[in-house]
């Protein structure tokens, strides 16, 4: 059987051989847990890649939620069954609040069942996700997007793969479902071929050896946006989602790829940027309680942080030059008023001088682009 799909995706490659080999490897661990719902599958892939390096995984209510399951209370139950400890409440606590699930057996150790490094851990994690959200299956009952990804860790990008022998059954069983979508290209019997626009997701790739002048190429070309974001971690790419999405910045998205692509360079200080500072704060004695306000109420509206930029023009102060605004942001981080997640753009917020009901200082909170 044979399904029509559209042109190539450009989209490169998310996994290397090693990482495609992590995410089977992931797979199996998966695969032999007493699990049988689907459900409880699909909640139990998410939670151990998160928790492949520490051994505690965290998930919000919005994340379990955005699993679509069809019983998530019953999933929670199944894993809790198995040992997994969270620390707090998915099912009936804040959607937003982060909740730490121990996951025994994977936390740093010789005897850990998946021994993932930093960046093997996030693109695996990454790769999860990317797939559960392809745009064939994101929206398909759970043994669909479970089946997509075993499909995806063991697909050969050019070449037809045998299906995998530990999925489960229940994802066996809606396979030709996988090809009417559109995420399976062809479904002969026991082997498969992901279609084009599915492609990128492939986990079985060997790569030709590059020649050096591939080499010398491949580092000098510079990495295009997609490219960046595929390569980013979860938390990164919601983050960066939220600033591209934000509907009272509409920033461009030349803007904002440039701000979270640009390698950081210090600002340059000199005796004129000293200056303009001793004068900026003679006229502002305490702008500290100011500013944490200010970052505090536009991340409430934004969804994301304020810009130094952005912060500096909240403050209703008059037009200053970039490297001021960068020095005068660097003092309020150094006096603990505002802190950030450095260098990643847009993550300024109150700092740890912030006292807990302190009462707040009057700011103009009028949203502008940086």
């Amino acid at each position: 059987m044979t399904a029509t799909t559209g042109a190539p995706s450009p989209v490169p490659f998310l996994l290397t051989p090693q990482q495609g080999e992590a995410a089977r490897r992931l797979l199996s661990y998966v695969a032999s847990l007493p699990l049988h719902a689907v459900d409880a599958q699909l909640l139990a892939v998410v939670v151990a890649i998160r928790a492949a390096q520490k051994g505690v995984g965290n998930l919000t209510g919005q994340d379990l939620r955005s699993l679509r399951l069809a019983d998530a209370e019953g999933a929670v139950a199944a894993v809790t069954a198995l040992g997994w400890q969270a620390r707090g409440d998915l099912i009936g606590g804040s959607p937003d609040i982060p909740v730490g699930i121990a996951v025994p057996g994977l936390a740093d150790g010789p005897d850990r069942r998946l021994p993932f490094g930093k960046v093997k851990r996030s693109r695996v994690s990454g790769w999860t996700s990317r797939t559960l959200n392809a745009k064939p299956v994101k929206k398909t009952p759970p043994a669909m997007r479970l089946a997509a990804l075993y499909l995806a860790a063991h697909a050969k990008p050019d070449l037809p793969g045998a299906l995998p022998a530990d999925m489960p059954e229940h994802c066996r069983a809606v396979l030709p479902d996988l090809l009417a979508k559109g995420f399976l290209k062809e479904l002969d019997g026991t082997t498969y071929l992901l279609a084009d626009a599915v492609r990128h997701l492939s986990g079985m790739r060997t790569p030709p050896a590059p020649t050096a002048r591939a080499r010398e190429e491949d580092a000098a070309e510079p990495l295009s946006w997609d490219a960046w974001k595929a390569q980013a971690s979860v938390a990164l790419r919601r983050h960066v989602e939220a600033v591209e999405n934000c509907p009272r910045c509409s920033l461009s998205p030349g803007r904002v790829s440039e701000a979270f692509m640009r390698k950081p360079v210090p600002a340059q200080l000199d005796d004129k940027v000293l200056a303009a500072y001793a004068a900026w704060r003679d006229s502002h004695p305490q702008p500290g309680p100011r500013a944490a306000q200010f970052a505090a109420e536009f991340r409430a509206a934004h969804g994301h942080g304020p810009s130094v930029k952005q912060l500096c023009q909240g403050l209703a102060e008059r037009k200053q030059s970039r490297r001021l605004r960068i020095y005068i942001v660097r003092q309020l981080i150094a006096e603990g008023w505002l802190t950030n997640t450095e260098p990643v753009p847009w993550t300024l917020r109150p700092g740890k001088a912030v006292q807990p009901g302190a009462p707040a200082s009057p700011v103009s909170t009028r949203a502008r682009t940086s």
